[in-house]
Parts: structure tokens; sequence; C-alpha cells
């Protein structure tokens, strides 16, 4: 069975618009960056509501909390199969403050010893033309929700 994930689109108008991103902590992907960015999201259980799941995870990757109204934007399948659910939502924060929660992997592979390292390792404002770059390309689709939601 596919997996699927909610999270929460900020965003924001400076000189242009501007989204909220998160990029993922651990050793993998310490040395990524185009393509390894996200919304702030995570995998719901069964029956668990897409809204209430996005603000949890939003809370616990960014030490933020999120008000809405919140508007659902089409979900997106990423290549792994992964459906992402998204609720986009005006707001503003100091992406620099950012407080993740933590989780905890054997590392190095194989050592026996186990680490924790944050969920999130940054978070940064990127105008949509940079966001494209930096997201998963899997979640472009709700970039492109976001933008014509706006233009309405």
């Amino acid at each position: 069975m596919a997996k699927e994930s909610a999270g929460l689109l900020m965003y924001r108008r400076r000189a242009m618009l501007e989204v909220l991103l998160v990029h993922p902590g651990g050793p993998f992907w310490a040395r990524k960056d185009e393509g390894a960015w996200s919304i702030p999201k995570g995998e719901m259980e069964p029956g668990e509501s897409m809204l209430e799941r996005a603000q949890t995870e939003f809370r616990e990757e960014t030490g933020f909390g999120a008000e809405g109204p919140f508007h659902p934007l089409p979900a997106a399948r990423q290549a792994g199969g992964k459906t992402v659910h998204a609720f986009a939502f005006a707001g503003d924060c100091d992406a620099a403050t950012i407080k993740s929660n933590l989780f905890t992997v054997e590392w190095p592979p194989h050592s026996g010893r186990q680490q924790e390292f944050p969920e999130v390792d940054r978070a940064a404002w990127f105008d949509l033309a940079t966001a494209r770059q930096k997201i998963n390309k899997g979640q472009i689709p709700l970039l492109d929700a976001l933008e014509l939601l706006l233009r309405r």
C-alpha cells in the first residue's frame, strides 16, 4: 500500500511570492540540495485527519504553529509512490530559528552506534522559481497549485 503524507505550504508576499521549504536532516541528506527540499510534512495513519497531521508535522519540523485559513491543494505523487496532501496558508516566520524534533539512526552504518539528528536541519524562504529547483520534483505540482490558487 502506497504511503501518504500531509503537510503545510506556508507562503508570504514580499517583493514577490515566497514559500517556506525545509531541508531534511541526517547524514543521507547532508550534501544534497537541489531536489532535496520539501514542504513540512509527515506520514499519515489510516483514518487520521489530513489537516491535523499537517499541522502537527509543521509544528514538529519547524517549532512554529500554523493558523488558517487553510486551502487544500490537489495531492501530488512523488517518484517513490508516496502521495502528498497539502494545505496552503499565508504566514511568516524567521526560518533561521526553526526547532525540529529529532530521530535516531545507526550511524555510521553497521557501526552499532545510534545517533540523533534533527528531522529538519534548516528552513528557508524561496521565490517560486528557486523553490521549483530546490523542492523534491514530485512536489512541484503543489507550487503550481499554489500559484493558480493565488491568481484567483
